[in-house]
């Protein structure tokens, strides 16, 4: 691991050249494209899952405990996507943030495909866990590359638009992922392998992006897109966390464990690397810019969001489906209303916060606003659902409107870190804030699973999500933000 993230004549030359020379604007389209596929491409599990368990289908439709498992695959996409925020925002300082972009988008739609080929649950999680670490180098170089290319009057702005490809992405797939099963099962006669429809769909999808935003950046730059290098390293890297987090999963089959403990174990690794991380970076000497006690609060704090964001990402249709007592199509319907809502709230959001910091205020108070709404929202769903047969058009009502803030939050706590971080540590920064916060994400799904698996119900996990997206209210308290000075 050490020999990928070291540095050298390549990182002075990367350093010194130019990251972008288009207009910024044409930037966030490209790069919004690319959150659009990446999103789909993870976000299309949680509907296969669920089709799988309703069709008693597929990979895990005849288990004992499908929820559990269902939740344990989303957990181990996740593991993989963590182990490498950190390395991807090293490998982009060493190679370039363009490269590490279109690699991404290359790898995810390849090994998407790839899991809509494989035969035998062994095979899925070892594809599932392949694209999240492919997909994982993404996050801290968009990050980086819109922060250091937008104007700051425009960066929360900017930042809010090229992330509300998420919500795009997330409601693509919720939305086609059951008309695709349908498809599979109908037209093309594919009866109980129908789930790899949609696996196939989007992974196409990523490929035709990811070969237009090669095309997009060749043409706007100084020098030509260089993959090999990269994706050697990133190679080097990937393979031995695939062998680690799959090696866990054939451990956890072999022995018997129950897939909480699997999950159990899956969060270990993810510790052991995060703090495999910070070591490397106090011994570098960098605790000071990277490891502050200021942008740990952020760090720490985002780990609920993602814990919410893939809980009901992962579970949202599921949810409605079985409190309701609807069909797995309009149960898609109604989830969409949480994910389509960051259409309008991330781009919202970060216009708001860029016109209070060009009147020289803080964006603080906006996440702890967005934060609080979105706890006392999800609160109000668990309640919904807990009471039985709960109205679809309050459940979607709900969704929609806690989206909203649930989105809006996000580019702005983006924008903070992005003022507290030094402009030669950006990529650090991002990758360790990414590393930390994906722990969320890891375990919500599997959690999610065992709760309902549990109880019989989802209220429980939704009532564990607000809980944790409340302790983030209280470190957002405590955040000393680096507060613009006003335009004259």
């Amino acid at each position: 691991m050490r020999s990928t993230m070291s540095a050298g004549p390549a990182h002075a030359e990367a350093a010194q050249r130019p990251l972008f020379s288009g207009k910024y604007q044409h930037l966030w389209v490209f790069l919004l494209f690319g959150w659009l596929v990446s999103y789909a491409d993870r976000s299309v599990t949680g509907p296969v899952v669920a089709w799988m368990i309703e069709n008693k289908a597929g990979l895990i439709g005849g288990a004992s405990h499908p929820a559990t498992l269902g939740g344990l695959i989303g957990s181990m996409f996740f593991t993989g996507y963590v182990l490498t925020q950190y390395a991807g925002g090293r490998l982009g300082d060493r190679f370039g943030r363009r490269e590490m972009l279109v690699l991404s988008l290359l790898w995810a739609g390849l090994l998407t495909l790839v899991s809509g080929l494989v035969s035998g649950l062994i095979a899925f999680v070892v594809a599932r866990v392949l694209t999240g670490l492919g997909e994982g180098v993404f996050y801290s170089n968009d990050r980086v590359l819109v922060i250091a290319t937008t104007p700051e009057k425009r960066r929360t702005l900017g930042l809010g638009v090229v992330l509300s490809g998420l919500s795009i992405g997330l409601t693509a797939a919720v939305l086609a992922t059951p008309h695709l099963l349908d498809w599979g099962t109908g037209s093309l006669g594919l009866g109980k392998d129908a789930w790899r429809v949609p696996l196939f769909v989007f992974g196409l999808a990523s490929l035709v992006v990811a070969c237009a935003t090669w095309l997009f950046f060749r043409a706007r730059g100084d020098r030509p897109l260089r993959l090999l290098r990269p994706a050697l390293h990133l190679l080097g890297y990937a393979l031995p966390a695939a062998a680690a987090i799959t090696g866990l999963f054939l451990l956890a089959d072999g022995f018997g464990w129950p897939d909480w403990l699997t999950a159990i174990g899956s969060g270990v690794l993810a510790a052991a690397v995060i703090a495999y991380v910070v070591r490397g970076i106090a011994r570098r000497g960098l605790a000071r810019e990277v490891l502050n006690g200021n942008v740990w609060l952020i760090y720490l704090s985002f780990i609920a969001v993602m814990w919410n964001l893939w809980f009901f990402s992962f579970w949202s249709v599921q949810i409605v489906a079985q409190a309701a007592h609807s069909t797995l199509t309009a149960s898609a319907l109604t989830a969409a209303f949480n994910a389509g809502a960051g259409i309008i709230g991330f781009p919202v959001g970060g216009w708001i916060a860029d016109r209070r910091a060009r009147r020289g205020k803080g964006r603080k108070p906006l996440a702890i606003v967005c934060a609080s709404v979105h706890t006392v929202l999800a609160v109000a769903f668990g309640f919904s659902i807990a009471a039985g047969r709960p109205s679809m058009l309050l459940l979607g009502l709900i969704l929609f409107v806690s989206g909203l803030f649930f989105n809006a939050l996000q580019p702005i706590v983006h924008s903070i870190l992005g003022d507290l971080a030094g402009e030669e540590r950006r990529g650090e920064v991002f990758g360790v804030f990414n590393l930390v916060a994906e722990v969320g994400a890891v375990a919500s799904p599997v959690v999610g699973g065992v709760l309902y698996d549990a109880t019989g119900s989802w209220a429980p996990g939704v009532f564990t999500a607000a809980g944790v997206m409340a302790v983030a209210v209280v470190l957002y308290a405590f955040l000393r933000e680096r507060i613009p000075a006003a335009e004259a």
